[in-house]
């Protein structure tokens, strides 16, 4: 042992102080600069190749639609924050659907219908005491039908989403 501490490899060099004063060296691009033109080198592709630059698609001005939601007569302000109806795939809002799916349920105390995900409901059991499982899903509620999307939601997906 030397004593020192650390590794004893040589430092790293890189090609460009490696370069002969006298031969061409690659140009050092200062900070702000645009570089040199969208060329890059890649050894993978064997050479200098153009890199492609993302071009954002061009957002929609239009305002989103505002529907009358079926169960209250009130505008849906917020329709990305919407769900289907169960029948007809109308927009409504999701404090209604949840509302219309506890209607014809039978709760117990501790019972809960809450949104599952994957456009279903459940009759969730919260337990109130520390045990290993917090909550049970004792029945789930298929609200939104998953083979066929709402008409509406296209809209509302292109405005958020860019793919």
């Amino acid at each position: 042992m030397s004593g020192r501490g650390g590794n004893n490899r040589r430092g790293y060099r890189r090609r460009d102080r490696d370069a002969d004063p006298g031969q061409d060296s690659p140009r050092q691009v200062k900070k702000g600069e645009k570089g040199s033109g969208g060329l890059h080198f890649d050894k993978g592709r064997g050479g200098i190749y153009e890199r492609f630059h993302w071009i954002p698609p061009a957002v929609s001005t239009e305002p989103l639609p505002a529907p009358d939601c079926p169960y209250c007569g009130k505008a849906i302000k917020d329709i990305a924050s919407a769900i289907g109806d169960k029948g007809s795939n109308e927009p409504v809002h999701f404090d209604c659907a949840i509302a219309r799916a506890a209607k014809g349920e039978t709760l117990e105390k501790g019972d809960a219908v809450v949104y599952i995900g994957g456009g279903r409901f459940g009759v969730v059991h919260f337990n109130g005491q520390h045990s290993a499982p917090p909550f049970k899903i004792k029945k789930i509620l298929e609200w939104e039908d998953k083979e066929q999307r709402a008409a509406w939601r296209k809209t509302v997906c292109d405005r958020y989403s860019a793919t």
